[in-house]
């Protein structure tokens, strides 16, 4: 089933809820690949009814980015949530969540700072805007999001407990493709020979982090890693960076887990990762 207003998802929920059944949550902007389907079955497997969101959010994209031609189809997209145990699909329109005179933005300092920020001013301030729109309007148990945007995740989580939300926040491991890549919509801008060389950003980010578990110099590691992007064939390689894990703060010592993040461009596609150290 399908809804396409705040009004239909609450009710469709507090029917649920009435039943005594949990809710889970899936945020997704549509163009589903298996990535967001294992989100969708992890949180069947963990709640009776769950709503899967598909709406290409414009508070998140920059002047100069792609939100005209994000990849878009609905129909299929509600068919592959659906067979992989979607209770509801919430996909609002741009009115809907954003009316004219609608005048509030949700703005984070901490993990938001940095990284992704540095390249794209403004993204997590329409990701914390939409996703606390997106939990207040469904009120799940829980929400669902993937480790790739690892910035992201850390954004949402620190949101929600800033604002008393009441909702879990669980994450997922990446899903990647066999030969590496991590799974995302925006990998079907790839052409052939940038598909070939793609892989490339996960070893090179898996080499990094081993160097920095056998002792290495974090800062000297990333800088590695930056040059053996660069000879890989990214241009502009926009940041290799280990930071702490858990607030994305610059390693000072080892005393925390540690990450290592990456964003970086083949053609006119922007792709990022991250792996654990």
């Amino acid at each position: 089933m399908i809804v396409r207003t705040g009004a239909a998802l609450r009710a469709r929920v507090a029917g649920w809820r009435a039943a005594g059944e949990r809710v889970g949550l899936v945020p997704t902007m549509g163009a589903l690949h298996e990535g967001h389907l294992y989100l969708v079955r992890a949180a069947r497997a963990a709640t009776e009814r769950v709503v899967v969101s598909i709406f290409v959010n414009p508070k998140q994209f920059g002047p100069h980015e792609d939100f005209s031609k994000y990849p878009r189809g609905e129909t299929r997209d509600i068919s592959m949530a659906v067979g992989a145990g979607a209770s509801l699909i919430f996909a609002p329109s741009v009115e809907e969540m954003y009316p004219p005179d609608f005048a509030t933005a949700v703005r984070l300092n901490g993990p938001a700072e940095g990284l992704e920020s540095d390249h794209r001013p403004g993204h997590f301030q329409g990701v914390a805007t939409v996703v606390a729109k997106l939990l207040l309007l469904c009120l799940p148990d829980a929400a669902w999001f993937g480790e790739k945007d690892h910035q992201q995740l850390l954004v949402v989580r620190r949101m929600v407990e800033d604002l008393a939300i009441p909702a879990r926040i669980e994450a997922i491991e990446t899903v990647r493709e066999p030969d590496g890549l991590a799974m995302s919509s925006r990998n079907r801008y790839l052409t052939a020979d940038e598909r070939r060389i793609a892989p490339a950003l996960y070893a090179t980010l898996s080499a990094v982090a081993a160097r920095v578990r056998a002792g290495a110099d974090p800062a000297a590691a990333a800088d590695w890693g930056r040059e053996a992007l660069r000879h890989a064939g990214f241009d502009p390689v926009e940041y290799v960076e280990v930071r702490d894990a858990l607030t994305l703060a610059t390693v000072s010592d080892r005393a925390h887990p540690l990450r290592v993040l990456s964003a970086a461009r083949l053609g006119v596609t922007r792709l990022i990762d991250n792996v654990a150290v």
